[in-house]
């Protein structure tokens, strides 16, 4: 045993020892574990919080993060006026709500957000369907938001924005329908009539399934629907989100059937040139890179959007209180009421119609009165200008040359633009677009349109004299194929003995034909020709800047769209059996009203300037060429 002092002097020294090897020992690990590794420290409390928040999961990239991911740099409009021609009656895009008096929808969201990355001010304009493409194209609006699709021929006219979404077509049947099940067998069932909206992508998709003559035109889808509950048609054909709706009015009555036709992307339309469809195009990209279209999409286009077609007022399709209603709750009419409109203080206007042409003027004999587009229009016209209309009843043939040579102030006779009368007279500005289509025989099988027609070299056409019908005619199978008549009416019954195979015509006036002779005749193929039509002056008449004015305010505030309803639609039932034969025959004053003076034009072509290819027909007393005009 060492003794006591030998054993603290050990110690000591294993101490010294001790302390060296740590002074010297840096390469050489420690048993002691260190604060910062990672595996042996529990989470703490504060620690835990670092991982996302519920809130933080749900923030949208900032604007800073999404102009860096998507190199996407907006423009600045500087405030700059837009324009939007919306329909206001089309779900879930625009509309507006009858509790509220609010305009809404996936247009108004979206344009709205558009400007507020633009630095723009929207100015929604309501205005119907049916002429909304011409006048974007025609400069009338900067932009048109009403689920638009994007086709080859709308881009020849308009255009198109960037893609925003992708929409299917469906059919629309009544809820007990057994005897289809889908687009095929529909198709398969010759008995059965589609509808659809005239002007539409959905309309051109009905007539590729079942051909354009099992196909029922109307001037919206309202009315094609009005039409499939009553029996008048089968199926109407129309976007999924519409049809959605229409279901959700007539849940017990209507439904969506088979398997989704043809789809399309939809795209706002601006005039040729312009200068927004890059910017806008650069908005909606940061849109969609940041999810505000995917936020849209989720309020419109799912179960939380539950407004249906009885929950939102007729849009542009509302019948005016007076000319200058203004719609509540929308800036609809502003751009009417913003049109100034002279006053021409009574000034009488004398009006040239043919009282023979469906349905823009007519006699009724039933009540021998005069009616139809042109008078309504006119009417309407110096309703506004403070004018007062006197309609003379003269022949078409010979009409633009009597108001070239000052017989009349003006025409209205469904007189078609062209450059060459644009030599003769003076027009107004286009208000309706008119189709040509072929009238045939029901039973027609040797063609099945304008081409299979023109190649037969043995198929003559009839068409009427100096009207534009007969230069589409002259123009499809030479002049050497086709037979002039005085009047349509001739032509037709030429038609239904054979002696000519078909007529071209303007379409609203082949449908009054069918009308009368739904069991012989039948329009065939897909339109011809078309183009505007506008009422006629002498040159340099001093009312067709007046004239434009009032069209242009008639435009606006949704009164044009009203006559296009009355007139172009199931509405209007009038044939050719229940009018007088006016101007186109031997005037008798007992069928004239006394409210329409007779007046032959001076200039009218006599019978025997008709070319030698028309067919002689026995004419019944009540077709007889008017002859005293002829010899004035």
């Amino acid at each position: 045993m060492l003794p006591k002092k030998m054993s603290w002097l050990l110690v000591l020294v294993l101490m010294i020892l001790s302390l060296v090897a740590a002074q010297c020992g840096g390469a050489t690990p420690t048993p002691v574990a260190p604060k910062e590794e990672p595996a042996k420290v529990e989470p703490t409390k504060e620690e835990v919080k670092v991982e996302p928040t519920k809130e933080e999961v749900k923030v949208e990239p900032t604007k800073e993060e999404v102009k860096a991911a998507t190199a996407v740099d907006l423009p600045d409009l500087a405030g700059r006026e837009v324009t939007i021609a919306v329909e206001n009656a089309y779900l879930p895009f625009n509309y507006v709500d009858l509790k509220t008096g609010e305009p809404g929808g996936w247009d108004y969201d979206a344009w709205n957000e558009i400007c507020k990355r633009l630095n723009c001010t929207p100015k929604y304009v309501e205005a119907a369907w049916d002429g909304m493409i011409a006048a974007v194209a025609a400069g009338q609006f900067d932009a048109a938001a009403d689920g638009v699709t994007i086709t080859e021929e709308r881009k020849g006219v308009v255009d198109f924005s960037d893609g925003y979404i992708e929409i299917k077509q469906r059919l629309l049947v009544r809820k007990d329908e057994a005897r289809f099940d889908g687009a095929e067998t529909f198709a398969a069932n010759k008995e059965l009539k589609i509808g659809s909206q005239v002007g539409t992508t959905n309309y051109q998709t009905a007539e590729k399934l079942v051909g354009p003559d099992r196909v029922v035109s109307f001037n919206d889808f309202g009315l094609a629907v009005q039409a499939l509950l009553s029996g008048d048609v089968d199926a109407v054909v129309m976007d999924e989100t519409a049809g959605q709706g229409y279901v959700g009015v007539n849940a017990e009555k209507l439904a969506l059937l088979g398997a989704p036709m043809d789809s399309g992307a939809l795209g706002f339309i601006y005039p040729k040139g312009s200068d927004l469809v890059e910017p806008v195009n650069k908005a909606l990209a940061s849109m969609k890179a940041d999810g505000t279209l995917d936020k849209f999409a989720q309020k419109y286009f799912s179960a939380n959007f539950t407004l249906t077609y009885e929950d939102i007022g007729p849009g542009a399709y509302v019948e005016p209180v007076t000319s200058t209603e203004t719609i509540t709750a929308t800036e609809a009419t502003t751009s009417a009421e913003a049109i100034e409109l002279p006053d021409l203080a009574g000034r009488e206007i004398s009006i040239a119609v043919e009282n023979a042409y469906l349905p823009f003027n007519y006699v009724d004999l039933k009540t021998g009165e005069p009616g139809g587009w042109d008078y309504d229009a006119w009417n309407e016209i110096c309703k506004r200008l403070n004018c007062t209309p006197k309609y003379v009843e003269a022949a078409w043939d010979g009409m633009i040359a009597a108001v070239a040579a000052g017989q009349f102030d003006a025409a209205a006779d469904g007189v078609s633009i062209t450059e060459e009368r644009k030599g003769v007279v003076d027009f107004s500005d286009g208000y309706i677009d008119i189709q040509q289509r072929l009238l045939v025989r029901k039973g027609e099988t040797r063609f099945d349109g304008a081409e299979t027609l023109a190649a037969n070299t043995e198929l003559m056409i009839g068409s009427q004299v100096g009207t534009t019908n007969y230069q589409t005619a002259e123009k499809l199978v030479g002049p050497d194929r086709v037979v002039s008549f005085n009047d349509f009416g001739l032509a037709v019954q030429a038609l239904l003995s054979g002696d000519v195979d078909a007529v071209v015509m303007d379409e609203t006036a082949g449908q009054g034909y069918v009308g009368v002779n739904a069991e012989k005749l039948a329009l065939l193929g897909k339109p011809l020709e078309g183009g505007a039509l506008g009422f006629i002056y002498p040159k340099g008449s001093d009312l067709v800047e007046p004239v434009n004015k009032a069209l242009a305010s008639m435009r606006a505030d949704g009164t044009l769209d009203k006559f296009a309803a009355k007139y172009f639609s199931s509405q209007f039932t009038l044939t050719y059996d229940d009018i007088a034969p006016a101007a186109t025959a031997v005037p008798a004053t007992t069928e004239v009203p006394p409210t329409v003076e007779v007046v032959p034009a001076a200039t009218a072509v006599p019978p025997t300037a008709v070319p030698a290819t028309e067919v002689p027909l026995p004419v019944e007393p009540t077709q007889v060429v008017d002859e005293h005009a002829a010899n004035q």
